[in-house]
């Protein structure tokens, strides 16, 4: 399943590549965009005078098979994940318990004594006092 997912990844990404060039090489509606920029007379040159209509058709086409494929991916991303990630972490969990000793207990660490600074040891005179 995870091939498969692969590959079909690989498709949605050729086909985004695919409906970015259509979308540019597109006529524009009153000779300037995108489309002039990218070469719009190549269209006409490969696809006739009616070149808008094979294009708008091809674009039609390529979005739908875009719509279904990232839901496709989705939704076998959503069962790829759910099946198998509990099932390999508690493998995973399992093979580190066997892997790792059992810790002893350390000895508690002897309580430090503060430092003393002399600072601390001079009294504090108040107003009051003198």
């Amino acid at each position: 399943m995870t091939f498969l997912v692969g590959i079909l990844t690989l498709v949605l990404v050729l086909n985004c590549a695919l409906l970015i060039l259509l979308v540019l090489v597109q006529l524009p509606k009153k000779d300037a965009g995108a489309g002039m920029a990218f070469g719009a007379g190549t269209a006409d040159a490969l696809f006739g005078a009616g070149s808008g209509n094979a294009l708008t058709k091809i674009t039609k086409y390529g979005t739908g098979v875009f719509l279904v494929l990232a839901l496709g991916l989705g939704k076998m991303q959503d069962i790829v994940h759910r099946d198998s990630a509990p099932t390999e972490f508690t493998k995973q969990l399992q093979q580190k318990q066997m892997q790792t000793p059992a810790v002893t207990a350390k000895p508690a660490a002897q309580p430090v004594a503060p430092a003393t600074s002399p600072l601390l040891t001079t009294p504090v005179t108040t107003n009051a006092e003198k």
